[in-house]
């Protein structure tokens, strides 16, 4: 019989959460949130420590405000010690990386020695849910793994539970999800999971645990496909003298395409698309099949980063001695995450050139400075700043690499006032191609008129 902790509402469980980065922690303290007991387990003392504490250990709107509610509230525990987490668990979601690997599959080491602990340690039924995503047939993997390795005589199984949050808005997409998808085996694990979202109030999708696992791929690499197919047509927009920002309108009003994902810019980033569109191909590859659209939204989004540079390389002569403005570190808005943003590529490039950057970012610069600290780098420098206008001063040339609101702010007379040259690539086509030319701002973005 699975254990249950009888709250007020007797839907309520005892629930471990293995690791406490972005799928492991929101996940916990949305299920804090709800009424569960919640029980983070994570090797990093570090992480647990600030956790216990009320501070979360990376930028997620709602997420600290969570966070604090679920401990005050006496629902929500950090712990590294095994034991305490697995004690009374019904249930055991584990959340821990999956990165990719050289070959573009996905490193599932964190996932087997998760498994291995709770088949050593665990002393009652309980379920095993993998939240992390992982190639099709893992869960099957893991859960003979738990066999293999399991002390006692306990029914533990193992189910999918793939996340479909986005950075910046996991809070959101936790607590208002457009459906929860469970794959599972058996009708006890079924029910078990149902029990456990059901005082969420969302549509539950429920299937095998090889559909789920595939969902989830399937689901980021179409929108990835979607992101790279309009970068392609604002390209060829350029081209044909089409305007991408008009097409993406007269798109957008099609139910059968939507109006999420039109916007061209330099590509998508972060730790979902890159990784799940290549370990998708893999996955493909070793099945014999050539998975022919997901391949071309891989290529077109590695050329797509550094279209700027391209854009920049064809109107000056040099970028060795030019102080450059970089706007916007992350890969996308509300979040500190810089993993495959575009920034990475492009700043590389001009510090190898032998540019003098100044960069901005409102919450991104203490994880950037880990890959590019403060100073020189090869034949260039890089300095940061706590005002985007602050890079902007005597700048020979600016990039906009994210579209943060701060930057958003910042007016055509300001690109006019505070530059050396006013000259401006926007890879995220945030500002008036009329306004621009009104202030005498020499400007670049993607896909648009230049006449506007």
């Amino acid at each position: 019989m699975v254990s249950r902790k009888w709250l007020a509402n007797d839907m309520m469980y005892q629930i471990a959460v293995v690791g406490t980065g972005y799928v492991g922690l929101v996940a916990a303290v949305c299920f804090a949130e709800i009424g569960h007991h919640v029980t983070c387990l994570d090797v990093d003392g570090d992480k647990i420590n600030l956790c216990k504490s009320g501070i979360a250990p990376f930028f997620e709107p709602g997420l600290q405000e969570l966070l604090a509610r679920g401990l005050e509230q006496g629902r929500l525990f950090f712990t590294t010690d095994v034991n305490q987490a697995y004690r009374d668990a019904a249930a055991i979601f584990i959340g821990v990386g999956t990165p990719e690997q050289p070959d573009g599959s996905a490193d599932l080491s964190s996932i087997a020695k998760v498994a291995r602990q709770i088949a050593e340690n665990v002393k009652q039924d309980c379920l095993v849910i993998v939240k992390s995503t992982v190639p099709v047939g893992t869960n099957d993997k893991v859960e003979q793994f738990v066999r293999d390795f399991k002390k006692n005589g306990i029914r533990i199984e193992v189910a999918s539970n793939p996340e479909f949050l986005a950075q910046g808005s996991a809070v959101h997409d936790t607590l208002q999800a457009a459906r929860i998808v469970i794959g599972t085996s058996s009708r006890w694990a079924e029910d078990l999971l149902t029990d456990i979202y059901k005082p969420f109030g969302l549509p539950i999708v429920s299937v095998s645990r090889r559909s789920a696992e595939m969902i989830k791929y399937a689901a980021n690499s179409f929108l990835a496909l979607k992101i790279s197919y309009m970068n392609d047509i604002a390209n060829l927009c350029e081209l044909v003298d089409a305007d991408i920002l008009d097409v993406a309108k007269g798109m957008s009003y099609d139910d059968r395409i939507g109006a999420k994902h039109l916007n061209a810019g330099i590509g998508y980033g972060g730790s979902c698309f890159p990784k799940d569109t290549k370990a998708l191909e893999f996955l493909a590859k070793q099945h014999g099949y050539n998975l022919r659209t997901v391949k071309a939204a891989i290529d077109v989004n590695r050329d797509q980063k550094t279209i700027l540079i391209r854009k920049a390389s064809s109107r000056l002569i040099t970028f060795s001695g030019l102080q450059i403005a970089a706007l916007g570190l992350t890969f996308k808005p509300g979040t500190d995450d810089f993993r495959e943003s575009a920034a990475i590529d492009n700043i590389s490039f001009l510090l190898h050139e032998g540019a003098e950057v100044f960069a901005y970012d409102p919450v991104g610069t203490p994880n950037f400075q880990k890959l590019f600290p403060q100073g020189r780098h090869e034949a260039g420098n890089i300095t940061y700043v706590t005002q985007p206008r602050d890079a902007l001063k005597n700048a020979h040339a600016c990039f906009i690499f994210t579209e943060w609101q701060q930057i958003k702010e910042i007016t055509p007379q300001d690109y006019r006032q505070l530059m050396h040259t006013p000259l401006v690539f926007d890879g995220r086509n945030i500002l008036s191609i009329k306004e621009m030319a009104k202030a005498q701002v020499e400007y670049y973005s993607i896909g648009r008129q230049r006449k506007g």
